[in-house]
């Protein structure tokens, strides 16, 4: 690994790069003075406006100098202003505007490089593969830059070409990133500057990533798999015999940005169907497939004209492990039921705070925190509202944002801007509660069956609030059907596996050795309307049939139980 070139190191090596340029130093030092002169500048300008009271008449003019400066030191740095483009909590408003321009607003590079890139990696020239290709790039993007073809075969495509030398010159600044970041770390607040090497490192691992286009190309293969029976989701088709290392030949996407709200209109799309299919996609990439699209901005994200959603690049992606995926959902419960001793330990188990941390005080710092930005209706929640009362705690407690959870956050709130710009009143529990009740209700896996378990025992004692909440939220979800459920818990009451449940509603329905009608009344009022009466009856006459074996036949008459649904159904029919 000493002897390796940076050219040909194909995987993110810290180690194997500063070994290299502790024996080469002076081919970064170049590199260092021109990135700290740039940045010089730009801090001295800041200071200057300060000085002569100018702050807000050169404030837009300021922003347009950072992203400027970004653009001129290159593909890493772009990549820095990206990722800061999806933080408004971190970036004033007039510089996020900015930066968000680098998202798909670059200088291409020169066509002839181009089309020399890809003769040389698909090893023939260019009209044997192409009948059409554009004389210049669709697009130009901070790692490459797209050309809309044709194949010989009559099929429209997308051919990305990645940009000349990039390899080199990620090496060299990422090793210049890592250098600086053990010297800022200790000027930086404790929980911020504790992981920003290992925060360089995961940076430096998805770029690596993200320049392997055959690496993309299979990334693009497992999202559409794990996407196929989804008839909302679109993800373009790869050409492997027109793919190699720096170029990807990929379906063309007819389509709109999902910023562009004025087209998605006059195309007859609703703005509101597009927000629901990317937070329900969303939310399916984190916590059920474990593979998630971690650079969902607003050129990667299409409004196709038959009112799906497309994905596009798939160098930035990211795996979930099950136990992460599983602690995701009993956070997000937790948080929306307000029980923070156990977020506190989901926390602990997803790496925000270490295991020997005494969670005690934190405890209600998260409930006075948190309580306040979900408010009293869980409506207004919004993740841009979490960052910024989360950053508060960050500087009073040992919270620490492990590096893959970086990635995560950024994804949900970029998509939730996105989902802002369409709709300025959104919010995303609206959409995402939705489906985890669903998923909760309806989940075929032990371990959802546990969590909603978890959900709908507090203490020993039967919830009956958060299962009506529940079921009313995931009502909301058109895909939910309250039947097929009812019918799957029925089966699960009566398996073994279902035991503990049994005698867990024996006890709910039967305190103090008593019926409590009111309890009747409220499992009635919670399948009325989708449970024909006989049906139900039948559900009663066998949940108080199996519920005998238990030993509760003498404390539930028969009579009593059937008694108690046969007058809420004359009632119902009143």
């Amino acid at each position: 690994m000493g002897q390796y070139q940076p050219a040909q190191l194909k995987l993110y090596s810290p180690d194997a790069i500063a070994r290299y340029y502790s024996y080469r130093p002076w081919l970064a030092w170049g590199r260092l003075l021109r990135i700290i002169s740039s940045f010089a500048g730009f801090i001295f300008s800041l200071k200057w406006d300060e000085w002569q009271y100018q702050v807000e008449q050169n404030k837009g003019k300021r922003a347009i100098q950072l992203r400027e400066l970004l653009t001129r030191l290159g593909p890493t740095f772009i990549k820095v202003g990206q990722a800061l483009s999806t933080r408004p909590d971190l970036i004033r408003k007039d510089f996020l505007e900015e930066l968000i321009k680098l998202q798909d607003q670059l200088p291409p590079f020169d066509n002839a490089i181009a089309y020399q890139i890809i003769e040389t990696e698909l090893g023939r020239p260019i009209h044997e593969s192409f009948s059409e290709l554009s004389p210049s790039p669709v697009a130009a993007a901070s790692l490459g830059q797209v050309y809309r073809g044709r194949l010989i075969s009559g099929e429209e495509v997308a051919v990305k070409v990645q940009r000349p030398n990039l390899r080199p010159t990620l090496t060299r600044d990422l090793y210049l990133l890592r250098w600086g970041a053990s010297w800022v770390a200790p000027w930086l607040p404790l929980n911020l500057g504790h992981d920003l090497s290992l925060i360089v490192d995961e940076f430096g691992t998805k770029l690596f990533e993200e320049i392997d286009y055959i690496n993309e190309g299979r990334n693009a293969e497992k999202f559409a798999t794990n996407f196929r029976n989804d008839p909302q989701v679109k993800v373009p088709g790869i050409y492997w015999r027109y793919t190699n290392t720096h170029v990807l030949t990929l379906e063309w996407i007819n389509g709109f940005k999902l910023t562009d709200t004025k087209s998605i209109r006059e195309a007859g799309l609703d703005p509101e169907a597009i927000i629901q299919i990317g937070v329900t996609s969303g939310l399916q990439q984190l916590l059920e497939h474990g593979f998630f699209h971690a650079d969902p901005h607003p050129g990667n994200l299409f409004a196709v004209p038959d009112g799906r959603m497309a994905y596009i690049d798939f160098g930035m992606m990211d795996q979930l492990e099950e136990n992460t995926k599983e602690t995701l959902v009993d956070a997000l419960v937790h948080l929306v039921n307000k029980d923070y001793t156990d977020l506190a330990e989901d926390f602990v188990k997803l790496g925000f705070l270490t295991p020997d941390t005494d969670i005690c005080p934190i405890v209600p710092a998260l409930e006075a925190v948190l309580g306040n930005a979900i408010g009293k209706n869980v409506k207004d929640f919004n993740f841009k509202t979490i960052t910024d009362e989360f950053s508060e705690l960050m500087y009073e407690y040992p919270f620490r944002v492990p590096a893959k959870f970086a990635l995560i956050i950024r994804s949900l709130v970029t998509q939730e801007g996105i989902a802002l710009s369409l709709n300025p009143n959104f919010r995303i529990v609206e959409v995402g509660y939705p489906y985890i009740a669903r998923r909760l209700l309806t989940g075929e896996s032990p371990e959802l069956r546990r969590r909603l378990l978890n959900v709908l025992f507090k203490d020993g004692k039967f919830q009956w609030q958060r299962l009506e909440n529940l079921i009313a939220i995931a009502r909301t979800d058109s895909n939910f059907d309250v039947l097929p459920t009812a019918q799957m818990g029925f089966q699960y009451l009566m398996s073994e596996e279902g035991k503990f449940l049994r005698r867990q509603l024996v006890l709910a329905l039967t305190e103090d050795d008593r019926l409590h009608t009111e309890d009747v009344q409220r499992l009635w009022n919670l399948v009325k309307d989708d449970l024909k009466p006989d049906r139900l009856l039948n559900v009663a006459i066998g949940i108080l049939t199996e519920l005998s074996r238990e030993g509760a036949a003498a404390i539930l008459p028969k009579e009593t139980l059937l008694r108690s649904f046969t007058d809420n159904q004359s009632t119902n029919k009143k």
